[in-house]
């Protein structure tokens, strides 16, 4: 079990305007979109630009990457993927469901490489996992299919929690769907009581936890989403204010004061997005690239946190985390 000890994160991310690089000469470009910030796509970059050099690519030296920061802005969307679909970019990569919708209904002709939290084939974007078809491949990281076992974590940590709030963001629309479902089937199975809060920008997340602070539910399960992982000092802040046991779908809000967090490897997932956007580069076909499933996924519990709250993680928790935040 690996330990790390925590640090406080004080403030929240910068806010970064969508931004793009000209292109020098007649080098490919490849138009990265992104939910987040760039400061919270630090990683996911960084294992990006792994993978394409993992096939003889370099941002500057042989490929441009066009960087598009929308920071949960997904009516900016639409504008962008028209103009570099205008431009006859080499390769669209789209981080999330909503953006590699757009981007399919875009283009049939431009390759895309998505990174989706939900089921591919069911989303519409691939004919199937094994055979993509068409011009759109890439990386399932199971946001929304692992919500389920997110929330038996959670009622494994707070065993007496009958009442849980769920918060989902109604801009991405495709991703709460199948996660409010996901939630709900396994909330019966439990016999736990969900009610859903719903959130899109800074000023809706105090609001939603004005509901939390008046109704005191028993727990609260944060739905996988970009957005809420860019606001992640705000969530776990006002978590740590209204001492709510919470649970994320992502390690960033555990290491920034969240109690837990269980989901996919997703900087694992974007350096494979790399590696399929070099390939991509080289002259393979995106019909013939099968979608990648994540296959590394990980449990970080934050025992200051816990400590905070005064609750008492259970040892059977503590033994399967993969990391515990001391």
């Amino acid at each position: 079990m690996r330990r790390r000890d925590f640090l406080p994160v004080l403030g929240s991310a910068a806010a970064w305007p969508i931004t793009a690089r000209a292109q020098p000469g007649a080098m490919p470009v490849i138009g990265f979109f992104s939910p987040r910030s760039a400061d919270d796509s630090a990683d996911q970059l960084r294992a990006f630009r792994k993978g394409l050099s993992e096939t003889g690519y370099a941002d500057g030296q042989n490929v441009t990457i066009e960087h598009h920061w929308l920071e949960g802005r997904y009516e900016q969307v639409p504008v962008v993927l028209a103009e570099l679909v205008n431009r006859r970019v080499a390769v669209i990569v789209a981080g999330g469901n909503t953006i590699s919708l757009a981007a399919k209904s875009a283009t049939s002709t431009i390759p895309i490489v998505f990174g989706v939290g939900d089921d591919p084939v069911k989303l519409g974007l691939v004919a199937s996992l094994a055979r993509p078809g068409g011009n759109v491949t890439g990386v399932n990281f199971f946001f929304q299919e692992v919500a389920a076992k997110r929330l038996a974590l959670l009622h494994q940590l707070v065993p007496s929690a009958a009442r849980i709030a769920a918060l989902f963001n109604p801009a991405n629309p495709a991703g709460t769907e199948t996660t409010s479902r996901e939630v709900q089937e396994a909330a019966r199975a439990f016999g736990l009581q969900i009610t859903g809060l719903n959130a899109s920008t800074s000023r809706e997340i105090d609001a939603a936890f004005a509901v939390i602070e008046r109704d005191r539910p028993d727990a609260l399960f944060v739905a996988g989403d970009a957005f809420f992982t860019s606001r992640r000092v705000q969530i776990a802040n006002l978590a740590a204010r209204d001492r709510i046991p919470a649970a994320y779908g992502d390690s960033e809000t555990a290491l920034a004061g969240g109690l837990m967090s269980y989901g996919a490897d997703v900087s694992d997932s974007f350096r494979q997005i790399g590696v399929y956007s070099g390939r991509i580069l080289k002259g393979a076909k995106p019909a013939d690239l099968p979608v990648v499933q994540s296959t590394k996924f990980a449990l970080v519990i934050n025992l200051q946190t816990a400590r905070l709250l005064g609750m008492e993680v259970p040892p059977t928790l503590l033994a399967i985390a993969d990391e515990v935040i001391e």
